[in-house]
């Protein structure tokens, strides 16, 4: 039994993964950072956390902040945290593909540089799971492998780039400690139950179609041959908890991405006739799109970030080879996207009107 300590809490990830930790039995103390003003938020998930599962888990909430010196803690957690063996979970960024460059390289660089020193300075780590993104690659196309860290010449957005920094990073010290780096592909909700805490990355799209279904018809935006690579929370969990007791795991980086992947014009299609009842007819130039967008007016409208639009035209395939291979005794699969939708479409609706579901694009 594992003493974990993780980032990102109260955040959907990091609880989703605390969830699959217990119930997998993989733990019996969790120390989780948070930042002080999310303190009392933070206490009620961790309850509603050990309520929902009947679990006699501990959730410590620490207080602290990745960006500062020794995490923001204070002496007497430190020395208490140096007296256990632990699991340390990294996944506090800022995911918003929007972010402004100044905040990004403050938590996703810098942040990362504290949590590994933390890391490094610890006299027994177990095992150090860092959660970076398959989009590392940037505008790389292509076969993208998971033994690559190769600096494109270009990123699509901050975010991307300031991951990437960030890995880099990581991936030092592999020669250190026991080091696994996780790229997810872009995170939805339950493949089985539709939740999720926020309706972002694939639900742009949704929010699109959704606001725009009065129209006689629902135009594709552009033409594209390109796929996009989305995976429900529940394989990210499963998978991540599977690899972080699993020994050939260590010193590896591995695309938890969907093997299967359909092309975007695919799940567009499918999302539309889920949301419309119909397919969607015409095409709306993405030259335009990308134009209109430049508006926060017509994104805040249409509830998407005119940084999605970087995505719909970008060739790129995630190769899964070391996933494949350290996954294949665990029975852990990625469903399948498309036969997703059902559920993803029912959660959507039925929270669409809730403003703490929506990215607020400012």
């Amino acid at each position: 039994m594992k003493v974990h300590f993780l980032t990102g809490f109260p955040g959907f990830i990091t609880s989703e993964l605390i969830k699959e930790l217990i119930r997998e039995g993989k733990s019996k103390l969790f120390y989780v950072l948070v930042l002080p003003e999310q303190v009392d938020l933070a206490k009620r998930k961790a309850d509603s956390i050990i309520m929902e599962l009947d679990s006699k888990h501990s959730i410590n909430i620490v207080a602290g902040d990745i960006t500062k010196p020794n995490l923001g803690m204070n002496e007497e957690i430190i020395k208490e945290l140096h007296e256990e063996q632990l699991t340390v979970w990294h996944l506090a960024a800022i995911y918003d593909l929007a972010v402004k460059e100044e905040l990004a390289w403050k938590v996703n660089v810098e942040g990362t540089i504290v949590v590994n020193e933390f890391v490094r300075s610890h006299p027994d780590i177990l095992r150090y799971m860092y959660f970076s993104t398959a989009y590392v690659a940037g505008k790389r196309e292509g076969r993208l492998l998971e033994t690559e860290l190769i600096r494109p010449t270009s990123f699509k957005n901050h975010y991307e780039e300031t991951k990437f920094e960030a890995e880099l990073l990581v991936e030092e010290l592999k020669e250190q400690v026991a080091v696994t780096i996780i790229r997810p592909g872009i995170v939805r909700g339950h493949s089985e139950t539709g939740e999720t805490i926020k309706f972002d990355g694939p639900y742009f799209f949704m929010n699109m179609i959704d606001r725009l279904k009065w129209l006689p018809m629902t135009p594709y935006i552009g033409k594209s041959e390109a796929f996009l690579n989305v995976v429900p929370i529940d394989y990210i969990m499963s998978a991540s908890v599977y690899l972080s007791s699993h020994s050939e795991a260590e010193s590896q980086t591995i695309h938890l991405t969907d093997p299967n992947p359909h092309p975007i014009e695919e799940i567009y299609r499918a999302m539309v006739f889920e949301v419309t009842g119909k397919n969607p007819k015409g095409r709306f130039p993405e030259v335009l799109a990308a134009t209109a967008l430049k508006s926060k007016r017509i994104q805040q409208m249409l509830g998407v970030e005119a940084e999605t639009l970087g995505y719909l035209s970008w060739n790129a395939m995630f190769d899964t080879t070391i996933a494949e291979r350290l996954l294949q005794e665990s029975g852990i699969q990625c469903a399948d996207f498309i036969q997703s939708i059902p559920a993803m479409t029912v959660f959507y609706n039925q929270h669409k009107n809730n403003a703490d579901y929506h990215i607020k694009i400012v």
